[in-house]
């Protein structure tokens, strides 16, 4: 007699998909990048397919979803917590999911070391760390120097999508991305989840904070050398994150 199908919730909010009988269940553990150079995700994936990246993943709601809803694309979800990947991990494998991969490791690492030039279809970065102490701002993610990186292993059109819920950190946002993407805010939820994509917009959406999304394609007008020399120009993200909203972090 095959077990019922169950389905998680986090804040009353449904996890996609369902937990298959375990023997359905997939492995989606991706553990090591090559040393030195891209990765090969038609080896991994055994197929060629468009690939979607998501850039500090947490516990995998996004990537589980998007895996779930396209199956013709593949997936790679990052995060550099080791405990939000075992949770990504498990629920992927419980999913039955063939097209996503989980890796512990740095967002910006993986962009600037193992991603071949126009490989990537997708990159989607959710509430990327704002780092309230200022000795650590240098550990922000979205810097001219990963936005010349991001567009450079994108497809030529390829999509670039952001979302934070710190007023600092948007403001930021809206000012560089332009220059390497048609970038655009979104007014509204995302229409594939109203409640929220991920963990942590559930919980900011759950204490009314304002959410911003925007996303853009890659300007194709815009060369290597032109990117390169933009993102030595461009000024690194010293705003002011509002350490009141600190205590948010500890509830995502």
């Amino acid at each position: 007699m095959n077990q019922p199908r169950r389905v998680e919730r986090e804040f009353g909010v449904p996890f996609p998909g369902e937990i298959l009988e375990p023997a359905k269940w997939t492995q989606t553990a991706l553990k090591s990048f090559p040393e030195d150079g891209p990765i090969d995700f038609s080896a991994i994936f055994g197929r060629n397919a468009p690939i979607v990246l998501d850039l500090g993943c947490g516990n995998g709601r996004f990537s589980i979803a998007s895996a779930l809803a396209r199956p013709d694309f593949d997936h790679l979800g990052i995060d550099a917590l080791p405990v939000v990947i075992r949770y990504a991990r498990r629920r992927g494998n419980q999913r039955g999911l063939s097209n996503l991969r989980f890796a512990v490791g740095g967002a910006f690492d993986l962009v600037e070391r193992h991603l071949a030039p126009a490989s990537i279809r997708e990159i989607h970065v959710y509430h990327p760390q704002p780092y309230y102490d200022p000795a650590k701002v240098h550990l922000r993610l979205i810097t001219p120097r990963f936005l010349a990186l991001a567009h450079l292993a994108l497809e030529p059109g390829g999509l670039f999508v952001v979302q934070t819920d710190n007023p600092g950190y948007w403001k930021y946002i809206q000012q560089i991305v332009p220059t390497f993407f048609d970038f655009y805010e979104r007014i509204g939820r995302w229409p594939d989840a109203q409640r929220g994509r991920t963990r942590r917009e559930i919980v900011a959406l759950r204490k009314g904070l304002p959410v911003f999304r925007g996303s853009g394609t890659a300007r194709i007008d815009l060369a290597r050398d032109e990117a390169e020399r933009l993102a030595e120009a461009l000024p690194p993200p010293r705003f002011d994150a509002d350490r009141r909203l600190r205590d948010l972090d500890k509830l995502a």
